[in-house]
Protein backbone atom coordinates (compact mmCIF):
# COMPACT_ATOMS: atom_id res chain seq x y z
CA UNK A 1 0.00 0.00 0.00
CA UNK A 2 1.35 3.42 -0.98
CA UNK A 3 1.93 6.29 1.45
CA UNK A 4 0.91 9.74 0.25
CA UNK A 5 1.54 13.14 1.87
CA UNK A 6 -0.99 15.90 1.10
CA UNK A 7 0.30 19.45 1.66
CA UNK A 8 -2.52 22.01 1.42
CA UNK A 9 -3.14 25.10 3.56
CA UNK A 10 -6.93 25.02 3.26
CA UNK A 11 -8.05 22.56 5.93
CA UNK A 12 -11.34 21.70 4.21
CA UNK A 13 -9.62 20.72 0.97
CA UNK A 14 -6.82 18.90 2.80
CA UNK A 15 -9.23 16.86 4.90
CA UNK A 16 -11.47 16.07 1.92
CA UNK A 17 -8.49 14.83 -0.12
CA UNK A 18 -7.27 12.71 2.78
CA UNK A 19 -10.66 11.04 3.25
CA UNK A 20 -11.20 10.47 -0.46
CA UNK A 21 -7.76 8.92 -0.97
CA UNK A 22 -8.16 6.73 2.10
CA UNK A 23 -11.44 5.45 0.68
CA UNK A 24 -9.38 4.27 -2.30
CA UNK A 25 -7.00 2.40 0.03
CA UNK A 26 -4.08 4.82 0.17
CA UNK A 27 -2.36 5.66 3.46
CA UNK A 28 -2.43 9.45 3.76
CA UNK A 29 -0.65 11.98 5.97
CA UNK A 30 -1.25 15.72 5.81
CA UNK A 31 0.35 19.10 6.45
CA UNK A 32 -0.63 22.73 5.98
CA UNK A 33 2.72 24.11 4.84
CA UNK A 34 6.19 23.08 3.68
CA UNK A 35 7.68 23.77 7.11
CA UNK A 36 4.98 21.69 8.84
CA UNK A 37 5.50 18.85 6.37
CA UNK A 38 9.24 18.82 7.03
CA UNK A 39 8.87 19.11 10.82
CA UNK A 40 6.25 16.37 11.16
CA UNK A 41 7.35 13.88 8.53
CA UNK A 42 10.36 12.30 6.87
CA UNK A 43 9.60 13.20 3.26
CA UNK A 44 11.63 10.31 1.91
CA UNK A 45 9.27 7.84 3.60
CA UNK A 46 6.43 8.66 1.18
CA UNK A 47 5.73 7.19 -2.24
CA UNK A 48 4.17 10.46 -3.43
CA UNK A 49 3.71 14.03 -2.23
CA UNK A 50 0.69 16.02 -3.45
CA UNK A 51 1.21 19.71 -2.76
CA UNK A 52 -0.59 22.94 -3.48
CA UNK A 53 1.62 25.39 -5.35
CA UNK A 54 0.72 28.44 -3.27
CA UNK A 55 1.32 27.83 0.43
CA UNK A 56 2.01 30.13 3.40
CA UNK A 57 5.75 30.66 3.73
CA UNK A 58 7.61 28.56 1.18
CA UNK A 59 5.90 27.51 -2.08
CA UNK A 60 5.05 23.91 -2.83
CA UNK A 61 7.96 23.71 -5.26
CA UNK A 62 10.32 23.79 -2.27
CA UNK A 63 9.24 20.21 -1.54
CA UNK A 64 10.78 19.17 -4.85
CA UNK A 65 14.19 20.18 -3.50
CA UNK A 66 13.68 18.83 0.01
CA UNK A 67 12.20 15.49 -1.12
CA UNK A 68 14.74 14.56 -3.76
CA UNK A 69 13.79 10.87 -3.61
CA UNK A 70 10.00 11.30 -3.61
CA UNK A 71 7.87 12.32 -6.64
CA UNK A 72 5.87 15.54 -6.18
CA UNK A 73 2.52 16.24 -7.83
CA UNK A 74 1.69 19.96 -7.84
CA UNK A 75 -1.88 21.27 -7.47
CA UNK A 76 -2.62 24.72 -8.87
CA UNK A 77 -5.39 26.99 -10.09
CA UNK A 78 -5.98 27.57 -13.78
CA UNK A 79 -4.65 31.10 -13.32
CA UNK A 80 -1.29 29.67 -12.24
CA UNK A 81 -0.80 27.07 -14.96
CA UNK A 82 2.36 28.77 -16.18
CA UNK A 83 3.84 28.43 -12.68
CA UNK A 84 2.79 24.77 -12.64
CA UNK A 85 4.65 24.15 -15.88
CA UNK A 86 7.67 25.91 -14.38
CA UNK A 87 7.44 23.58 -11.37
CA UNK A 88 7.84 20.59 -13.69
CA UNK A 89 11.05 22.14 -14.97
CA UNK A 90 12.22 22.12 -11.34
CA UNK A 91 11.46 18.41 -11.03
CA UNK A 92 7.76 17.94 -10.27
CA UNK A 93 6.48 14.76 -11.92
CA UNK A 94 3.09 16.21 -12.85
CA UNK A 95 0.55 18.91 -12.03
CA UNK A 96 -3.22 19.08 -11.82
CA UNK A 97 -5.38 22.21 -12.09
CA UNK A 98 -8.10 23.06 -9.57
CA UNK A 99 -10.96 22.34 -9.57
CA UNK A 100 -10.32 18.76 -10.59
CA UNK A 101 -12.30 15.52 -10.42
CA UNK A 102 -11.33 12.69 -8.10
CA UNK A 103 -11.26 10.35 -11.07
CA UNK A 104 -8.63 12.45 -12.83
CA UNK A 105 -6.55 12.81 -9.65
CA UNK A 106 -6.63 9.06 -9.04
CA UNK A 107 -5.60 8.38 -12.63
CA UNK A 108 -2.64 10.78 -12.28
CA UNK A 109 -1.62 9.18 -8.96
CA UNK A 110 -1.80 5.69 -10.40
CA UNK A 111 0.32 6.67 -13.42
CA UNK A 112 2.99 8.24 -11.18
CA UNK A 113 3.14 5.26 -8.84
CA UNK A 114 3.30 2.87 -11.78
CA UNK A 115 6.33 4.72 -13.14
CA UNK A 116 8.03 4.83 -9.75
CA UNK A 117 7.24 1.21 -8.90
CA UNK A 118 4.82 2.00 -6.06
CA UNK A 119 1.63 0.13 -5.24
CA UNK A 120 -1.60 1.39 -6.73
CA UNK A 121 -5.05 -0.06 -5.92
CA UNK A 122 -7.37 -0.83 -8.83
CA UNK A 123 -9.62 2.12 -9.62
CA UNK A 124 -13.33 1.35 -9.48
CA UNK A 125 -13.73 2.67 -13.03
CA UNK A 126 -11.18 0.15 -14.29
CA UNK A 127 -13.53 -2.70 -13.45
CA UNK A 128 -15.60 -1.78 -16.52
CA UNK A 129 -14.92 -1.89 -20.23
CA UNK A 130 -14.44 1.85 -20.75
CA UNK A 131 -10.94 2.23 -19.32
CA UNK A 132 -9.82 5.76 -18.38
CA UNK A 133 -6.57 6.98 -19.79
CA UNK A 134 -6.90 5.34 -23.21
CA UNK A 135 -6.83 7.48 -26.36
CA UNK A 136 -10.31 7.99 -27.84
CA UNK A 137 -10.84 8.47 -31.57
CA UNK A 138 -14.44 9.06 -32.59
CA UNK A 139 -14.86 10.31 -36.14
CA UNK A 140 -13.25 13.74 -36.26
CA UNK A 141 -12.67 13.79 -32.49
CA UNK A 142 -9.36 12.81 -30.88
CA UNK A 143 -8.91 12.71 -27.10
CA UNK A 144 -5.76 11.83 -25.16
CA UNK A 145 -6.63 11.74 -21.41
CA UNK A 146 -3.01 11.25 -20.36
CA UNK A 147 -2.08 14.60 -21.92
CA UNK A 148 -5.48 16.28 -21.51
CA UNK A 149 -5.34 16.90 -25.25
CA UNK A 150 -8.36 17.27 -27.57
CA UNK A 151 -8.52 17.94 -31.30
CA UNK A 152 -11.37 18.23 -33.80
CA UNK A 153 -10.40 17.60 -37.40
CA UNK A 154 -6.79 17.98 -36.27
CA UNK A 155 -7.37 21.41 -34.69
CA UNK A 156 -6.72 21.67 -30.92
CA UNK A 157 -9.65 22.51 -28.64
CA UNK A 158 -8.85 23.78 -25.15
CA UNK A 159 -11.20 22.24 -22.56
CA UNK A 160 -11.36 22.57 -18.80
CA UNK A 161 -10.99 19.39 -16.74
CA UNK A 162 -14.76 19.21 -16.19
CA UNK A 163 -15.51 19.74 -19.89
CA UNK A 164 -12.95 17.08 -20.81
CA UNK A 165 -14.52 14.52 -18.48
CA UNK A 166 -18.04 15.28 -19.72
CA UNK A 167 -16.95 14.87 -23.34
CA UNK A 168 -15.02 11.70 -22.52
CA UNK A 169 -18.12 10.20 -20.88
CA UNK A 170 -20.20 10.98 -23.98
CA UNK A 171 -17.62 9.94 -26.58
CA UNK A 172 -16.83 6.66 -24.81
CA UNK A 173 -20.18 5.29 -26.05
CA UNK A 174 -21.37 7.14 -29.17
CA UNK A 175 -25.12 7.25 -29.64
CA UNK A 176 -25.86 6.29 -26.04
CA UNK A 177 -27.92 8.87 -24.17
CA UNK A 178 -26.34 9.99 -20.89
CA UNK A 179 -28.56 11.69 -18.34
CA UNK A 180 -27.40 14.79 -16.50
CA UNK A 181 -26.94 12.73 -13.35
CA UNK A 182 -24.75 10.22 -15.17
CA UNK A 183 -22.64 13.04 -16.58
CA UNK A 184 -22.30 14.66 -13.15
CA UNK A 185 -21.08 11.33 -11.76
CA UNK A 186 -18.42 11.22 -14.49
CA UNK A 187 -17.20 14.79 -13.97
CA UNK A 188 -17.42 15.46 -10.23
CA UNK A 189 -16.05 13.76 -7.10
CA UNK A 190 -18.52 11.91 -4.90
CA UNK A 191 -18.60 14.68 -2.29
CA UNK A 192 -19.14 17.60 -4.68
CA UNK A 193 -22.76 18.58 -5.19
CA UNK A 194 -23.86 20.66 -8.18
CA UNK A 195 -27.18 21.56 -9.74
CA UNK A 196 -27.96 19.42 -12.77
CA UNK A 197 -28.27 22.57 -14.88
CA UNK A 198 -24.55 23.07 -14.33
CA UNK A 199 -24.02 20.30 -16.89
CA UNK A 200 -26.06 22.31 -19.40
CA UNK A 201 -23.77 25.30 -18.89
CA UNK A 202 -20.64 23.19 -19.42
CA UNK A 203 -22.09 21.62 -22.58
CA UNK A 204 -23.02 25.06 -23.93
CA UNK A 205 -19.49 26.39 -23.39
CA UNK A 206 -17.97 23.23 -24.85
CA UNK A 207 -20.07 23.50 -28.01
CA UNK A 208 -18.98 27.14 -28.37
CA UNK A 209 -15.33 26.09 -28.20
CA UNK A 210 -15.77 23.42 -30.86
CA UNK A 211 -17.71 25.80 -33.09
CA UNK A 212 -14.80 28.23 -32.96
CA UNK A 213 -12.90 25.47 -34.80
CA UNK A 214 -15.82 24.15 -36.88
CA UNK A 215 -18.91 26.34 -37.27
CA UNK A 216 -20.96 23.30 -38.24
CA UNK A 217 -20.08 21.28 -35.12
CA UNK A 218 -23.12 19.25 -34.01
CA UNK A 219 -21.61 16.07 -32.54
CA UNK A 220 -23.02 16.71 -29.06
CA UNK A 221 -26.77 16.22 -29.33
CA UNK A 222 -29.42 17.25 -26.83
CA UNK A 223 -32.23 14.79 -26.15
CA UNK A 224 -34.77 17.00 -24.39
CA UNK A 225 -35.95 15.50 -21.13
CA UNK A 226 -33.38 12.69 -21.36
CA UNK A 227 -29.85 14.09 -21.57
CA UNK A 228 -27.06 14.21 -24.14
CA UNK A 229 -25.32 11.92 -26.59
CA UNK A 230 -22.30 12.04 -28.88
CA UNK A 231 -22.77 11.44 -32.60
CA UNK A 232 -19.47 10.52 -34.24
CA UNK A 233 -20.93 10.79 -37.72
Amino acid sequence: MSDILVVEDEAIIRTALKRLLERHHYQVAEAGSVSEACERHNLDNFDLIISDLRLPGEPGTELIRRAANTPVLIMTSYASLRSAVDSMKLGAVDYIAKPFSLRLLLARIRAILRRSGGDHPLLLSEQFDDKPGEVLERGRLFMDPARHHVTWEGEPVSLTVTEFLLLEALAARPGVIKSRNQLMDAAYPDDVFVDDRTVDSHIKRMRRKFRSVDQGFSAIETLYGAGYSFNEG
